[in-house]
């Protein structure tokens, strides 16, 4: 009888490496789209290296009695490994961790006072900094940080996830709800966001478009860009930390 591709997949504890091979071209494709979303000093050959450990892993730990198919579910751990050692890699000095989450802070200040969106001249009074020095923080905090909603889940002092990114493939009722609760708050808070953040964060997100792209059509630079995103994502921070705490 003829094998079935779920029945190859429930074979895999004794077929990894074959597995491994006839997925490989799944870790290039990843990382090739990842590397083109992420902060230019990331090597499209780490990962590459790191994606193919996520691949093994996956090799090792599939079970095809999740209902996932392996190619789905190798995909999860590719993307994972490739983020985790970006976040490994992070150059960036703790000051500009500090000053991101002092950025978030002062988001979220100035915006439970007036009820309403903060500008960049009011955050950067409640920073007590000029608005020019406000940019650079944006920048710096641009360059040292992933542009993913998954950011949104990470610790900014330990720099651990709060829960699971990838998580089991069959997660609980308990897990459905939190994820569904958390994924209806992001959607509300974004549709709230200054209409310019808004619009990055669709292009970025929704029509894939880079930074430098993205800058082609707004009229402004790469730079300017950079600076909408960061803010985006920490006004997002601020806006759902309260109740994720």
């Amino acid at each position: 009888m003829r094998d079935t591709p779920l029945a190859a997949y429930q074979d895999a504890p004794t077929n990894h490496d074959a597995l491994v091979t006839r997925h490989a071209a799944l870790v290039k494709r990843i990382a090739h789209h990842l590397v083109a979303r992420l902060p230019s000093h990331v090597e499209l050959n780490d990962l590459i290296q790191s994606g193919m450990i996520g691949l093994l892993e996956a090799a090792q730990k599939y079970d095809a009695s999740k209902g996932a198919s392996f190619e789905t579910y190798a995909g999860i751990r590719i993307r994972g490994a490739m983020l985790d050692e970006v976040r490994r890699g992070d150059w960036a000095p703790r000051s500009v961790h500090r000053n991101a989450r002092r950025v978030a802070q002062a988001i979220r200040s100035v915006e439970t006072r007036k009820i309403d969106e903060a500008s960049d001249g009011e955050i950067a009074a409640e920073l007590g900094v000029a608005v020019a020095e406000y940019h650079a923080m944006l920048c710096d905090a641009a360059g040292c940080r992933l542009f993913s909603f998954d950011e949104l889940s990470i610790d900014a002092e330990t720099g651990e996830r709060i829960e699971p990114a990838y998580a089991e493939l069959a997660p609980g009722p308990a897990e459905h709800v939190q994820r569904d609760d958390f994924q209806a708050r992001l959607a509300e808070a974004i549709e709230h966001l200054p209409e310019r953040e808004r619009l990055v964060l669709a292009l970025y997100y929704d029509e894939e478009l880079n930074l430098k792209e993205i800058g082609e059509v707004l009229g402004v630079t790469e730079s300017r860009v950079s600076q909408i995103m960061s803010q985006a994502t920490l006004r997002l921070r601020a806006r759902l930390r309260p109740t994720a705490d």
